[in-house]
């Protein structure tokens, strides 16, 4: 039995960049600034850390960000609503049916590991072409602060929906960042490296993923890597 869980942004589509038009809108609609958005580098962060990082930044306490973080959530879904009608994300190839295979075989349940937003992730699926349904379990970017505290998150939401335990490297992290790759380490899990989004093979060659594929192209060769077992 295997816990899939896949990033969303670089691995399973392209947004053409509508969510950080969406968050810069929502930032300056809420809290009256973006700072220095444009220049963050947003890879592998959730949208919690990032909104953080760049508001302290900009000269908010956490616990303003945290009193108007509601608020943003749902300005935040309306502006990425409107921006993905204008311009809808790409399903990167493979990743279509390469989930849909994984989600119907019964040794898996297949999830979310990502920093979007909850209903950031659901509107980017949907306009690409996904089913968020399929998707058993989640672990957004509303649940934690950083990307490595999301694993232990969806491994009990994952115990709590199927009664299963998921242990080492029967959790497969799928991703396209060096943060993808580490965050569940600490757990023990697999990680599967995608070169589909920012970072070239060379570059995520170097933080050692388990297996590091350059697309999901191959549905075949991409399944059996995310499911053999070490």
């Amino acid at each position: 039995m295997h816990l899939v869980l896949f990033d969303i942004d670089g691995t399973l589509l392209n947004s053409h960049g509508a969510g950080r038009r969406a968050m810069k809108r929502a930032l300056q609609a809420v809290y009256g600034t973006a700072g220095a958005l444009e220049r963050y580098d947003m890879a592998g962060k959730t949208d919690r850390r990032i909104i953080q990082d760049v508001l302290v930044a900009a000269g908010f306490t956490v616990e303003e960000i945290a009193a108007r973080f509601p608020q943003y959530m749902d300005v935040y879904a309306r502006f990425l609503t409107e921006e993905v009608a204008q311009k809808p994300p790409s399903p990167l190839p493979g990743a279509i049916p390469l989930v849909d295979r994984l989600a119907h075989r019964d040794d898996v349940v297949l999830g979310l590991l990502t920093g979007n937003l909850p209903a950031g992730a659901r509107i980017k699926l949907r306009s690409a072409g996904f089913d968020p349904a399929l998707f058993q379990v989640t672990a957004f970017g509303s649940d934690a602060l950083d990307r490595h505290e999301l694993p232990p998150i969806a491994v009990q939401r994952a115990h709590t929906r199927v009664g299963y335990q998921f242990r080492g490297k029967h959790i497969v992290i799928v991703g396209d960042t060096p943060l993808d790759i580490e965050c569940g380490r600490e757990i023990g899990a697999k990680s599967v490296a995608v070169a589909t989004g920012p970072y070239s093979e060379d570059e995520l060659a170097r933080y050692q993923p388990d297996v590091l594929l350059p697309n999901l192209a191959d549905v075949e060769r991409a399944e059996s890597a995310i499911l053999k077992d070490p």
